[in-house]
């Protein structure tokens, strides 16, 4: 028996190794060669992993890194300027950037009828109904109890990335709701005239001004560059057609009083030319009368010390020069002597003068 049973091993020993069929080796050598190209994908993406914690910082962009949402670093020193850094990769590590030069913008549509951005690319607007609708057109309150349509967009830069980035759950919902506030605030400040026609500007400035103390006092982290706002009358004929009167009166006003003004200028600049020919007129006659009398002043007391010298001489030689410029054109002329006290005789001459006779001409 225990030969018996020692035979089959001995069998077993002494027999040959099957050769492999040829399908079974061509699958050996595919499965080696899938498991060297997985392998070297792995390897692959095991460095593209590790390089996927590089990034780059631009110019004008700073950027702060989160690992395990958390800011690396604290203050200004959680923020990276420009240049090339390394961090663990996502999701371990996590790097955000903030563009602080770049302008952003924001807008303020709370005020505004119910619209789309295709729409207003269109040109399009939808029914405005036969009554605003609170539930869908949004509106602002003007002081005098007047209900507009009003909306704002400002441009800003980020000053503070970390307060923008890590002081608000959502920054950009905040800025909006500030943009929000300012508006109604500052149309509550101004009539409905003022804001859509006589102080357009003026409205514009005071939604900035409200809007930029918000920001400042909320310390939303960012620096205001402008702001624009749009406002117009309620959509609603009817209404529409009240606000277009008053905005026909006020154009026809302003046109009344331009000319008024135009008027009042030109009678104002015609008197004060007239006033400034006159006084220039004036100014001349007195410097010419000026003259003449310092003239005629210099005259006398030349001939002062002559007159004190020999007063009645000094009057014989006045009245002979003055007889002579008389007597110069004069026809006739009548001397009456005089007595030896000085009294003169009454001498009475009649005599008419002979007309001058006409010429005669010639006889032919």
């Amino acid at each position: 028996m225990s030969d018996l049973q020692t035979e089959p091993k001995e069998e077993l020993k002494e027999s040959p190794e099957r050769p492999m069929d040829a399908g079974s080796q061509a699958l050996s050598e595919a499965l080696k060669s899938s498991f060297g190209i997985v392998k070297f994908l792995l390897y692959g993406l095991l460095i593209l992993f590790a390089c996927s914690g590089f990034f780059q910082v631009g110019p004008n962009q700073q950027a702060v890194i989160l690992r395990l949402g958390k800011p690396v670093g604290e203050g200004q020193a959680a923020l990276k300027g420009s240049g090339v850094y390394a961090s663990w990769p996502y999701p371990i590590d996590e790097n955000i950037k903030v563009s602080v030069t770049g302008v952003q913008y924001a807008s303020s549509t709370s005020g505004w009828y119910a619209t789309t951005p295709a729409q207003e690319a269109a040109g399009t607007e939808p029914p405005p109904g036969g009554s605003l609708n609170p539930a869908q057109d949004g509106y602002v309150v003007t002081a005098d109890g007047n209900i507009i349509h009003s909306r704002a967009r400002v441009a800003f830069h980020v000053s503070d990335p970390i307060r923008f980035l890590f002081g608000f759950e959502n920054a950009a919902k905040a800025i909006t709701n500030a943009m929000d506030t300012a508006l109604v605030y500052a149309a509550a400040h101004y009539n409905v005239d003022d804001i859509l026609t006589r102080d357009i500007i003026g409205f514009r400035e005071a939604v900035q001004r409200q809007f930029t103390a918000l920001a400042q006092k909320q310390n939303l982290g960012i620096t205001v560059e402008q702001c624009a706002v749009q406002s117009i009358p309620p959509r609603q004929q009817q209404v529409k057609d009240a606000f277009a009167n008053v905005l026909k009166a006020e154009v026809t006003r302003s046109k009344v009083l331009n000319e008024a003004h135009s008027y009042e200028n030109q009678v104002l600049s015609r008197a004060n030319a007239d006033a400034a020919s006159r006084i220039n007129q004036a100014e001349s006659e007195r410097v010419q009368r000026v003259n003449e009398v310092a003239s005629r002043a210099e005259q006398f007391k030349a001939l002062l010390p002559s007159y004190n010298a020999n007063p009645k001489l000094f009057v014989q030689q006045r009245l002979t020069e003055t007889l002579g410029r008389v007597f110069t054109n004069a026809q006739d002329k009548i001397l009456v002597p005089e007595d030896a006290d000085g009294s003169r005789f009454e001498n009475r001459l009649m005599f008419n003068r002979e007309l001058p006779k006409p010429k005669q001409e010639p006889a032919q």
